[in-house]
């Protein structure tokens, strides 16, 4: 079992579900429609994937292959695709003078990693 990234992808969970309830309750209010939608859609992405690299990481010993670099390429682009969005919604309400659009780039770098890296699981997963 890779216990390091089943560690991880929980605590990915358990965050994915705080972070749910706190745009729910807490930012409904300050967020526009926009920005609202924009954070759920990282949290409800950070809760998928976090999920299925939590089971991945617990069913570990049972591929041919070793999945741990594609876990942690998992964990990564998940980790730039969702908080790069928390962190463009709630920068301007947090830190009003500080810019980090330039983030705007990490989210579709980490979406394309994390695609990248289930479809390297997937071919590996046929190939073996």
């Amino acid at each position: 079992m890779e216990k390091q990234t089943t560690f991880l992808s929980g605590l990915f969970i358990m965050f994915s579900i705080v972070f749910g309830a706190f745009g729910a309750h807490a930012l409904k209010d300050i967020l526009t429609v926009d920005q609202l939608h924009s954070f759920d859609v990282a949290v409800r992405y950070q809760g998928f994937l976090s999920l299925g690299i939590f089971i991945l990481a617990l069913n570990s010993q049972h591929f041919s292959f070793d999945i741990k670099r594609i876990l942690m390429a998992m964990l990564l682009g998940m980790i730039l695709f969702s908080f790069s969005i928390y962190f463009l919604v709630l920068s301007p309400h947090l830190i009003p003078n500080l810019n980090l659009n330039w983030l705007g780039i990490i989210t579709p770098i980490g979406g394309g990693l994390t695609i990248i890296s289930w479809a390297i699981f997937l071919f590996r997963l046929l190939k073996y």
